[in-house]
């Protein structure tokens, strides 16, 4: 998912404002063990490097753009905290490096990048995530100067792009939403709409690989689905608690059995993974814990999930493809065919039905030998949801794990905040859970000794 950058790279400085430049790893490093969290950092302060480390934000390619006077530019956020502009290869040190030297090509008379608000990470400006990470780590800091010239900056962009600036008195009013605008402000944010695979054709380099896909069905391509899948509630129950705790994406992998004769896949346990997307070092430790609690239980590996957060449980171009990789994988581990099960979990879509998350389990057929370079065609797979008879004292443990896993994350979700004008989210991941019950109805007081730690996280 990181990228790294490519040998001898052009690295580019110009344009960096003092303020807002990058600080070097050592300086970094000195500033948050001289400071801690608990003092004031100053805006300079928070770098990437600082939103990367805290997990606000994660590496990968094309996830950083800017939009300038009709023109598009797209980067690639690296491992250090540099970026890296995708049509050259150039290596910017920080956002307003990159975004001077974008800008200027389109209006050499332009003086500085106003970083932090023209770039976009995943759509949504990058000065929102260090306005979280002041909110999280120091809530009691004066925000208007921590803040200072961003306002500014902001308002200078959008009247480039052709925007009307927002006066400083109205931004002030917005500042201040009432709890029940949180959850439709993050929809704007994060909207994105699916198209459909007949509209994909070839592989393109340049098409967004976080792009949506609507799922086919089987006999629309004219096949059957060649296995059956039963999910235990579990299952189900423990992934979707796992998906609501916070708002960066999560990934959990799949155990249970398949079964050569019937043709049926049965998945009986899932497995979150306790680590960050963006934290390679600490995946091969997390990797072998489940491998080695698969082995432990006599069951096989059959399938992954992870979360699309805010958005719709549909798979965008890299799910795909990296559903097909474990799909190939698993079938060369051994002497049959075994399929691989995905599932995506959407919790805060306002798209979904009710409170509950939407789960969509999927496959992914490859495309004809004669269209080799096509995408994989994404399908829907029919699932039986068998009830268990009561919730498993490992599921409960794994729930209580994963509470003290995000207890001082970035990006844990705010429970007592609501979900719409009359529902707490808290109330909300209740009422989802509710349809993954266990048949033993004692689930319930049970559940609340795992609410309650969740409401001791704030």
């Amino acid at each position: 998912m990181g990228s790294e950058p490519p040998s001898s790279p052009q690295v580019v400085e110009e344009g960096a404002d003092e303020e807002d430049e990058e600080l070097s790893g050592a300086e970094d490093a000195d500033l948050r063990a001289s400071s801690g969290r608990g003092s004031l950092l100053t805006r300079r302060g928070i770098t990437l490097r600082v939103l990367l480390k805290d997990g606000l934000v994660e590496p990968g390619d094309g996830v950083l753009s800017i939009h300038y006077l009709g023109k598009k530019f797209v980067g690639d956020l690296l491992n250090d905290g540099k970026i890296r502009w995708v049509e050259t290869g150039q290596i910017f040190n920080s956002p307003s490096a990159w975004a001077t030297h974008c800008k200027r090509l389109v209006n050499p008379a332009k003086k500085s990048g106003c970083g932090w608000a023209s770039v976009r990470y995943r759509g949504q400006k990058l000065v929102q995530y260090k306005t979280t990470w002041l909110h999280k780590y120091q809530p009691s800091a004066d925000m208007s100067l921590i803040s200072e010239g961003e306002d500014d900056e902001m308002g200078d962009d959008d009247e480039e792009e052709g925007k009307t600036a927002m006066p400083v008195e109205d931004k002030n009013k917005k500042s201040k939403p009432e709890l029940h605008d949180i959850s439709l402000m993050q929809r704007r944010d994060r909207e994105r709409i699916p198209v459909r695979y007949c509209t994909l054709g070839t592989r393109d380099a340049t098409r967004d690989p976080h792009t949506l896909v609507e799922l086919s069905a089987f006999s629309a391509i004219n096949r059957f689905q060649p296995f059956n899948v039963a999910v235990s509630s579990n299952v189900l129950l423990l992934m979707d608690f796992h998906c609501h705790l916070t708002t960066s994406e999560v990934v959990g992998y799949l155990g249970g059995r398949w079964d050569t004769n019937t043709q049926l896949l049965t998945v009986l346990r899932a497995f979150p993974c306790r680590t960050r997307l963006a934290d390679k070092d600490a995946a091969p430790a997390v990797e072998e814990e489940i491998c080695q609690n698969l082995f432990m239980r006599g069951l096989s590996l059959v399938g992954w999930y992870h979360s699309h957060p805010r958005g719709p449980a549909l798979p965008s171009l890299q799910d795909i493809d990296s559903q097909m990789d474990h799909q190939l994988r698993l079938q060369g581990s051994s002497n049959g065919f075994q399929p691989c099960l995905g599932i995506i979990c959407g919790p805060y879509y306002h798209g979904n039905q009710g409170v509950a998350s939407t789960i969509t389990p999927f496959w992914v057929v490859p495309p004809p030998e004669q269209r080799p370079n096509d995408y994989g065609i994404p399908v829907a797979v029919e699932v039986t949801y068998v009830q268990d008879n009561f919730l498993t004292t490992d599921v409960l443990n794994e729930m209580m794990l994963l509470v003290e896993f995000y207890r001082s994350a970035p990006d844990l979700v705010q429970f007592s905040q609501m979900w719409s004008p009359n529902t707490s989210i808290l109330d909300k991941i209740k009422a989802s859970l509710s349809g993954h019950a266990p048949k033993d109805q004692a689930y319930a007081q049970i559940l609340e000794h795992v609410y309650n730690q969740l409401r001791n996280t704030q």
